[in-house]
């Protein structure tokens, strides 16, 4: 189903792009209710999985139905374009309990017996209480799992927003949002974006801000309503390789396995690349990389996404398993 955001002529001036670690944050609960997010991760979660077992996120999920409804004061939009995650998590403690209260009602509603569920009961009672508790769980989860390496992310997603920077300036904001994602379509000054939720909204002089995550893909999420800005989050570039020590070379079972051409083709896809910036990269002619990239591809171990007159190559998650043996 879509979800439409209509552009006004203000709007195009109050476009921004953000990091967020507690974005990262809600997203990384998110991602541990959901195998099927897990794909890129599964070397992080060998080393964390201890840790997130230790957690309970019992309360956390439970206002996170998908399909669904989850309450924007919970993570609210970013507040600048690198607000640290103490400063986020004071406008979440700051939140009026009147509105989180009805925000999380909605939320519950669409998880079938959680409104009348003890805790929803408790929760809807004393909404002051539950703010505190769920920002609370919130903390708990960053300084568990997302600190020890938030400087690891924040470099990936810094870097997201440069190169997307860069494009805007290069093909404007209708040419950008499908480039960034196949779930992103632009005409006319509106954009349609793929959600298993239907959506319609004038962003009414506010703008759009921008959010690359780690933890979302495969999915998109174009989120908040009035009288939230409007937010679109969105896979970052190079996840492929976050997890990963640096390849060097490729393994020699991997060589045995796929042939040295196309074994140095994956192993030097450490961030999204070009035909020509990888022939260059390994010395090799662009022809050849250019077929080594079509067969990974049509084995499941590259994604290709164009971006303007270039087409970027990136590892999947049954790649990177390969090149890391499964440690």
């Amino acid at each position: 189903m879509p979800s439409r955001l209509h552009f006004g002529e203000d709007d195009f001036l109050r476009c921004r792009f953000a990091v967020s670690p507690l974005w990262e944050t809600q997203e990384v609960v998110r991602m541990l209710k959901r195998p099927e997010r897990q794909g890129y991760h599964a070397r992080w979660l060998r080393r964390r999985g201890e840790a997130a077992a230790g957690l309970d996120l019992t309360d956390l999920w439970l206002l996170m139905p998908y399909p669904g409804y989850c309450p924007d004061w919970l993570c609210p939009p970013p507040i600048g374009p690198a607000a640290g995650f103490e400063e986020e998590l004071a406008a979440v403690r700051a939140s009026d309990p009147e509105s989180a209260r009805a925000e999380t009602a909605r939320s519950l509603a669409d998880t079938p017996g959680a409104l009348d569920s003890p805790q929803g009961r408790r929760w809807l009672r004393d909404p002051a209480r539950m703010v505190r508790e769920l920002a609370d769980a919130l903390e708990e989860v960053w300084h568990t799992l997302l600190a020890p390496d938030w400087p690891r992310l924040r470099t990936l997603l810094e870097a997201d927003v440069a190169f997307h920077s860069r494009r805007l300036a290069e093909v404007g904001l209708g040419g950008l949002l499908p480039e960034i994602s196949r779930r992103f379509d632009w005409r006319a000054g509106t954009l349609t974006v793929e959600l298993r939720v239907e959506h319609e909204r004038q962003l009414g002089g506010q703008g759009l801000v921008m959010v690359p995550s780690v933890f979302i893909w495969p999915d998109v999420v174009s989120s908040y309503e009035p009288p939230w800005q409007p937010t679109l989050a969105y896979p970052a570039r190079g996840i492929g390789g976050l997890w990963a020590d640096p390849a060097g070379r490729a393994p020699e079972v991997l060589v045995r396995l796929l042939g040295r051409g196309r074994a140095a083709v994956l192993a030097a896809l450490d961030e999204p690349a070009t035909t020509s910036a990888l022939a260059h990269r390994l010395g090799l002619a662009p022809s050849s990389v250019s077929a080594h990239l079509t067969l990974l591809r049509d084995a499941g171990l590259l994604t290709a996404r164009r971006y303007g007159h270039q087409v970027l190559y990136e590892r999947t998650p049954l790649a990177l398993a390969l090149l890391t043996g499964g440690q």
